[in-house]
């Protein structure tokens, strides 16, 4: 049940920091959301130019694994709310951080530059919802199922 739950918390939490990059992309104009996207210096998958819904699919993916390792960690022992907080937020300091690599690694032009503040403050903006999303969604299921999911 412990993957169940991650797929569900990685599904929806993944789907909510994609949809407001989205946002953040159409309302500032800012590329976060290509860069959340953009695979392009990945070997083999790289040079391949995928439709939007597949590199999303890519990120969805990702967040599912994310999810499944939160939940592992979460069940580990009894945790309250506020230390699931914490916990989202230390898993979540490699996301914020990614944004370099992202940017640096791109081989596409119109992702947002290495130093492009604003874009790099919609991306931590972005992520730390993501953070956020992963307890209350954890709290969310553990109600509707039990605890003893």
């Amino acid at each position: 049940m412990k993957v169940l739950k991650g797929i569900w918390i990685g599904f929806w939490s993944g789907l909510l920091l994609g949809l407001l990059l989205k946002w953040i992309q159409a309302v500032t104009g800012e590329q976060v959301y290509t860069l959340l996207l953009n695979v392009d210096f990945i070997p083999l998958i790289g040079p391949i130019n995928w439709p939007e819904p597949v590199e999303f699919a890519f990120h969805i993916i990702i967040s599912l694994i994310i999810g499944i390792v939160y939940v592992y960690l979460a069940k580990r022992r009894p945790h309250s709310f506020g230390q699931l907080v914490l916990l989202s937020l230390a898993m979540s300091i490699p996301f914020y951080l990614l944004y370099f690599p992202l940017s640096a690694m791109a081989i596409r032009e119109d992702v947002p530059g290495f130093t492009d503040a604003g874009a790099i403050l919609y991306w931590v903006f972005a992520h730390l919802t993501y953070a956020m999303a992963l307890p209350v969604l954890y709290k969310t299921f553990e109600r509707k199922n039990g605890p003893s999911q």
